[in-house]
């Protein structure tokens, strides 16, 4: 799962940036599949590799926050929808009342993907993150309600 976020952070697609300390955040991962709490994560395979990951954590009670991360040779095979449907459906399970994530605003195909999940935008973080090159990126927020 670490692997996968390091080489999505390569094309610039999520908020982590390279370089990735792997070992940390495998250790982050293993943390939350062995919790006791509400956070979970969930891997994608393909032909025996894994390709993919989506990774839920409880930041406000009821409330989970989603990442997601697919290898680029990966994508568009219904990968991102099955993870995310796996991460609806515990959100449910778990009696979450809302899902909430966050997406660069030029990444049009993962707006897409949530917005036909049921995701609406909630609002624009302007010019909020700074990279380490000094840019600063605007993201979308993004949220869908659980009915249980």
């Amino acid at each position: 799962m670490a692997a996968i976020i390091a080489a999505v952070a390569e094309e610039g697609l999520i908020g982590t940036e390279p370089p990735v300390d792997v070992e940390g955040r495998a250790q982050r991962f293993g943390a939350t599949i062995e919790s006791d709490g509400a956070d979970a994560a969930w891997v994608l395979e393909h032909a025996g590799r894994v390709v993919g990951n989506a990774a839920v954590a409880e930041r406000v009670p009821g409330v989970l926050y989603l990442g997601m991360a697919i290898l680029s040779d990966a994508r568009g095979r219904g990968g991102g929808r099955a993870l995310l449907n796996a991460a609806l459906e515990y959100a449910k399970a778990i009696g979450a009342h809302k899902v909430d994530l966050e997406v660069w605003i030029d990444n049009a195909r993962a707006i897409a993907l949530y917005a036909s999940a049921g995701f609406e935008v909630e609002g624009l973080r302007r010019d909020h993150y700074r990279r380490r090159d000094g840019c600063l990126r605007s993201a979308l927020v993004m949220a869908r309600s659980i009915r249980n």
